[in-house]
């Protein structure tokens, strides 16, 4: 074992999804170190235990992960289980920490953000349920960041973490494992793979997948083209690449335009997805149609007695603050319970393990259940594709179906990217402390009612979570949602976030944009983001 000199570095905080920085930022000479060696402090339960290691194929994916086998060697770890080829999927892993029992994992992602040299990168840890780190680990591997003076690794030549078996570094056992099988094996758990095989060999459905040059290429080859027998080309873009072929791994409009392009002209009776980077997420498209999310998640949860895995029941269901309310209708009719979180995996999984929920799903393309601790892009995917093999009813006319008898929560979200954080956390304070009153009086067409901080008490654990954004509720009920993102590296991240609920069956089909309008120009003019900032119009809206 060698002990290496070293010093804090600033910013080393985790945030909901980790520490994620530049990619310049973590080539640092002992900056991947230092945080390593923090985790290993703060949780001293990895010692003499097991520990997963995969990320999604970004650059710099294997030098960190060579670099992580070799520190877990010299803290003490027995057994380092890892990805061939340092791969592994989000919700992979998470499906591994738990099926092996390990005593946690680190999973290397900036998720949805751009890859390649000069993109990000991103260290998770996640603990022994598998899911990500509650509050008081990520504050004590913060705490241990701040007080580090060394870290430590051991002399070995890089393992070949191409080659399956074992192998041993000091007195380590690390075994490399095919990282899709056994997730694979888990989906077929949960799913009717006869049903959903004898749907995509029909010829009048057309299903079309894109990888997004990401880590869940591999996923998808083997579920569905191996198992599903799926033509190989209707996957897109399923090689993963270290700069996601140049591209941005976020699965939404703005950035999946060969999906978009290959439903052109294809018939109503169609389904068409996208995954990101590190194949937690998920978008679906219909046949000129976007689903959105929220309804997404709520069209499942109906819907959950056409899959095998949730066919005798939900026992409750959750969503993110920002998320709209169309979940709670339909857990008003099935008569579950409905948990309202803020912005992260981890409240959901609180309630995961304590048995209170089965599904739970957020706005910004997440969506699972109790069969890991992560949101999961492909899982979200075959539950689709499940439900319309079952239902025999194309994506449209199911959305339809689901409307009428919910009604429909109309939902976008803006993203304002690359603000000035201290200006962005300023517009945030003085909304918690208006010098005038905003309540009551009138933005644009609409009076506001109610501004209120959203904060959260787990009832598992009575944790508590302050700030955790800011709810504008208008007279016609619909709602705007303010909050900083923790995902970005750049700057700081404004989301704004809107729902209107209509039971008017002649508003349905409405574009959100429309049927938002007024709340839209409500909010602008209360925030004056263009007078704040300069900005004109949001960065990306979905």
């Amino acid at each position: 074992m060698h002990v290496v000199a070293s010093h804090p570095f600033a910013g080393q905080q985790p945030g909901t999804s980790g520490l994620r920085k530049k990619v310049t930022v973590f080539q640092q000479p002992h900056y991947l170190e230092n945080f390593i060696q923090a985790v290993f402090t703060a949780v001293p339960a990895l010692v003499g235990a097991t520990l997963v290691v995969g990320g999604d194929g970004r650059f710099f994916n294997l030098q960190a992960t060579q670099t992580i086998i070799k520190m877990a060697a010299a803290n003490g770890v027995a057994k380092v289980i890892v990805g061939a080829g340092g791969l592994l999927s989000t919700p992979a892993a998470s499906a591994l920490i738990r099926q092996r029992h390990a005593a946690g994992g680190l999973i290397l992602s900036a998720s949805h953000n751009p890859g390649g040299a000069d993109g990000d990168f991103g260290v998770k840890f996640n603990s022994a349920n598998g899911g990500p780190a509650p509050a008081a680990v990520t504050d004590a591997i913060y705490a241990a960041s701040l007080e580090i003076d060394s870290y430590r690794t051991v002399a070995s030549a890089d393992l070949e973490l191409d080659k399956l078996g074992s192998q041993q570094i000091a007195a380590m056992q690390v075994e490399v494992v095919d990282p899709v099988a056994d997730y694979a094996e888990l989906m077929a758990s949960l799913f009717d793979f006869a049903a959903i095989a004898r749907l995509l060999a029909k010829p009048d459905f057309k299903f079309v997948f894109d990888a997004m040059h990401a880590v869940t290429g591999p996923y998808a080859e083997e579920i569905f083209t191996r198992r599903l027998g799926l033509p190989s080309q209707q996957l897109l873009n399923c090689q993963p690449q270290l700069d996601f072929g140049g591209g941005h791994p976020d699965p939404n409009l703005a950035h999946a335009g060969d999906l978009i392009a290959a439903l052109a002209g294809v018939g109503e009776f169609a389904l068409a997805a996208a995954s990101d980077g590190d194949g937690d997420r998920n978008m679906v498209l219909a046949s000129e149609l976007f689903i959105n999310p929220c309804d997404s998640i709520a069209l499942l949860a109906a819907n959950a007695h056409c899959v095998p895995a949730y066919r005798e029941g939900l026992a409750g269901v959750a969503r993110s603050m920002p998320t709209s309310r169309a979940l709670d209708r339909v857990a008003a009719k099935l008569q579950l319970p409905c948990y309202e979180t803020p912005t992260g995996w981890k409240y959901f999984g609180s309630l995961l393990d304590a048995g209170k929920i089965t599904l739970c799903g957020e706005e910004s393309f997440g969506s699972g259940s109790d069969h890991i601790r992560e949101k999961d892009g492909l899982w979200a995917v075959l539950f689709w594709l499940n439900i319309i093999a079952v239902r025999g009813l194309s994506p449209r006319q199911l959305l339809a179906e689901h409307w009428t008898e919910y009604g429909r929560d109309f939902f976008s979200r803006h993203d304002y990217e690359g603000l000035p954080s201290d200006d962005a956390r300023s517009l945030l304070a003085d909304l918690h402390q208006p010098s005038q009153p905003l309540v009551g009086r009138r933005w644009g067409a609409l009076t506001l009612l109610q501004l209120e901080s959203f904060t959260y008490t787990d009832p598992v654990d009575n944790s508590r979570a302050d700030k955790q954004g800011l709810i504008f509720t208008f007279e016609d009920d619909s709602r705007a949602v303010l909050r900083l993102s923790g995902t970005g590296t750049s700057g700081a991240t404004l989301r704004l976030y809107f729902d209107r609920y209509s039971s008017d069956s002649a508003q349905y089909w409405l574009a959100p944009q429309q049927a938002l309008a007024a709340t839209i120009a409500a909010i602008s003019e209360l925030l004056q983001l263009e007078q704040r900032f300069g900005r004109h119009h949001p960065d990306v809206i979905t």
